[in-house]
């Protein structure tokens, strides 16, 4: 291992997949302490991983690295990615196996031959084969400023349990509904001393607005906007201030689970198989199971292919507005003791 000086890891997008690369990252350093190790990113994800101790330099795709590499970790795995290996010098190289024909199976046939809900933190290391990176037992990591701790200390004040709702996805059928949302929202404030924080880019700004719009006006004054109002890492922040967190399955609940933060998480098109289930945190998933037509894309989709979304119309606001009752009813009782 002393003749490992440099080390590249590639990983350019999305906000998931790169937060998800954080215990390799950090399980790398370990292994070989004294290398130096690069990434490489896009230009709109280098806060994510600009801050990590693990790093020396962050390269982005627009200003790739160059030069001689002992190893390259190749996490993302397409031609984009075998280009910039192409252009540089390296010893070794390491490359993520997408398994995209099992998720393709899956998806076409209904057919799991997946064997597993083994998440993709997993399947980064299992890219080593034989040259085997030893998993620690802690989770994805996030390093944040003492700006963006200020911006969330100025926003989540008062007493109560702090709730962060992040609605969005980049696909409509990882997408609870708004008015689901609305209504669970509705539920909880009546029951608990609750401030809600809703969570997304710029967007997601309409989706926040249909959620605002059903609230009864008692209801929204006990909620905070600040989708589209918010960096990525002051989001981050926020989720970090917060006591739990609603979400879909989105690159804001991969930045959650690195903060160890309780979760309730809604499956919609997606399926546990796929690894994206939040790693080592605790969570509660809502899903609609027995599905014949679930999944129906490995990645999400822009509509409802059979055009009844029972995927995410199924599960009851009601099941997830208790089990989010119980928690806070629950942690509150932990604190009386």
């Amino acid at each position: 291992m002393d003749d490992v000086r440099k080390i590249l890891v590639i990983r350019f997008s999305s906000i998931g997949d790169i937060v998800l690369t954080t215990p390799l990252l950090r399980c790398l350093h370990a292994a070989y302490p004294t290398a130096s190790i690069d990434y490489c990113v896009k230009p709109l994800f280098v806060s994510l991983v600009n801050a990590s101790p693990y790093l020396n330099t962050v390269y982005t795709s627009a200003a790739p690295p160059h030069g001689h590499y002992d190893m390259v970790v190749d996490l993302q795995n397409n031609l984009r990615s075998r280009s910039l290996v192409k252009a540089i010098s390296y010893d070794k190289v390491y490359r993520y196996h997408k398994q995209n024909w099992k998720k393709l199976l899956l998806v076409q046939s209904g057919l799991n031959l997946f064997g597993s809900t083994e998440s993709v933190v997993n399947r980064y290391m299992a890219a080593f084969g034989d040259n085997e990176i030893e998993v620690d037992d802690k989770g994805c990591e996030l390093w944040l400023s003492g700006d963006d701790r200020g911006f969330a200390a100025s926003v989540c004040t008062g007493d109560g349990y702090r709730l962060a709702v992040c609605f969005g996805a980049n696909h409509l059928t990882k997408r609870y509904p708004p008015y689901k949302f609305a209504s669970v929202i509705e539920s909880l404030v009546e029951k608990l001393p609750l401030r809600v924080f809703l969570l997304g880019g710029p967007e997601d700004v309409r989706q926040a607005d249909e959620i605002l719009t059903v609230l009864s006006p008692a209801a929204a004054s006990r909620v905070m906007n600040l989708a589209g109002k918010s960096s990525l890492t002051r989001s981050a922040a926020v989720l970090e201030s917060c006591d739990a967190v609603l979400t879909n399955d989105t690159g804001l609940m991969h930045i959650a689970s690195a903060f160890g933060k309780q979760l309730f998480v809604l499956f919609g098109s997606s399926v546990a198989e796929f690894g994206f289930l939040p790693y080592k945190t605790p969570y509660s998933l809502f899903e609609v199971h027995d599905l014949a037509c679930r999944p129906c894309s490995h990645i999400g989709k822009d509509h409802c292919p059979k055009g009844h979304f029972k995927c995410m119309l199924d599960i009851p606001e009601e099941s997830v507005t208790e089990q989010i009752l119980d928690y806070f009813n629950h942690n509150a009782r932990a604190q009386d003791r």
